[in-house]
């Protein structure tokens, strides 16, 4: 199972900001496997050259949608293999009480916000509501489940052998807590991270930002040390990075977050053009 990083932010950054090592598109992950499978996690802004540099003979292109705020969707209409008309491109997106999820999508992927209507895309496109449970993609075995975040929103536990990837980029298990000191079994997203091989998990704030967005949906950089030790992950990718946070600050606050928590498991800051093999 290999992990390729497209997009790491939680906005586009500001104007003037250094972003040349962490990169400045939003959430957009890439997944392969050795039998040709390709998942896309998330469609922010780095979608685009993730599509691009996908090899034209790929017949079938899977995306896994978290939640549908703008910054995990805004470059899903510049994903060329949805202009292929021999792609197959399948879409999940977590399960919503008020609207299906074309309908959602439909929002964004239309007159006037797109000028191509969702339904007038070439390719053999398929839409898949998340369900709590497990799923089969390919070699790959995925298991979705709801996390704290507003609006309906899931993580993805990706499996293939003995290696799993555990996929938060939006979650606050903390909710305005200083610390997190409930048991695994009473903390969001514990069932997705369990023992994973690399968890890439929301790490958006300092504690100091934190302490004013309780609610907001994010975490500071100590809540994901914290939940990774909680969830006994072998490798923790922070993410989700602030677009604030420019690369010098971004070192700061890694190199401070590490000074303090002092993990047992290793960890790398993610950054736009990383490729980790899990094999």
């Amino acid at each position: 199972m290999k992990v390729s990083i497209w997009g790491t932010r939680g906005s586009l950054p500001s104007p003037g900001k250094e972003t040349a090592r962490y990169g400045g598109n939003t959430s957009c992950v890439q997944v392969d496997n050795s039998d040709g499978t390709v998942l896309v996690l998330d469609a922010g802004t780095g979608i685009r050259a993730l599509g691009a540099a996908l090899p034209r003979t790929l017949r079938r292109a899977n995306i896994l949608l978290t939640h549908l705020h703008m910054d995990h969707i805004q470059g899903l209409g510049f994903f060329a293999p949805l202009y292929d008309p021999k792609a197959e491109v399948h879409i999940w997106g977590p399960l919503s009480a008020s609207f299906d999820l074309r309908s959602r999508l439909m929002r964004y992927l239309s007159p006037p916000l797109f000028p191509v209507p969702f339904g007038e895309l070439p390719c053999q496109l398929f839409l898949h509501e998340a369900p709590c449970g497990r799923m089969q993609i390919g070699q790959f075995e995925v298991v979705a489940a709801f996390v704290c975040h507003p609006g309906a929103t899931v993580g993805y536990r990706i499996q293939c052998g003995r290696r799993a990837l555990a996929y938060l980029p939006d979650h606050e298990p903390a909710l305005g807590r200083a610390s997190l000191r409930l048991t695994p079994e009473w903390t969001s997203g514990c069932v997705i991270a369990e023992g994973a091989d690399l968890l890439i998990h929301d790490a958006q704030y300092t504690e100091e930002e934190y302490a004013h967005r309780v609610g907001w949906g994010h975490s500071a950089s100590a809540h994901a040390f914290e939940f990774a030790k909680l969830a006994h992950v072998e490798h923790l990718m922070p993410f989700h990075h602030d677009p604030t946070h420019d690369d010098a600050a971004l070192d700061q606050l890694m190199s401070a977050a590490i000074e303090r928590a002092k993990p047992m498991f290793r960890v790398t800051p993610a950054q736009e053009g990383v490729v980790l093999d899990l094999n």
